[in-house]
């Protein structure tokens, strides 16, 4: 068990140097998605329902496409982040780091298809 004395404990940021970083990310997109969501809500859910055509009439239009990209890159990223912290704090050992791989592999290619999908329709 190593001491350390109370000045060498507070020299850098803290054990893992990015605590405050991750802390301001996380707030930072629940307040974007605070914002997003209902702006989604409302533009999905007035197409929702109709014909194929209308659908892709509607999200060819810049508003509705801008408002589901960014829903999906936000969302996702939060998810990523939130589900790292997670496992950070639950799982240990050489589990961990495969989790958060696959986590992240899981959160950046979903966040790459929605997009990919949303700008083919839009484009």
């Amino acid at each position: 068990m190593r001491y350390l004395t109370d000045r060498k404990r507070v020299d850098g940021l803290g054990t893992a140097k990015s605590g405050v970083h991750h802390f301001w990310a996380m707030k930072v997109s629940s307040i974007a998605l605070i914002v997003l969501i209902p702006l989604f809500i409302f533009t999905f859910g007035s197409v929702l329902g109709s014909p194929y055509e209308v659908v892709l009439d509607y999200y060819s239009r810049p508003f509705p496409a801008i408002v589901a990209a960014l829903t999906l890159v936000v969302g996702f990223r939060h998810f990523h982040m939130g589900a790292q912290m997670a496992i950070e704090d639950y799982v240990h050992g050489w589990k961990q780091r495969g989790l958060i791989i696959a986590v992240m592999c899981l959160s950046y290619a979903a966040m790459a298809v929605g997009v990919f999908s949303i700008a083919r329709i839009a484009l």
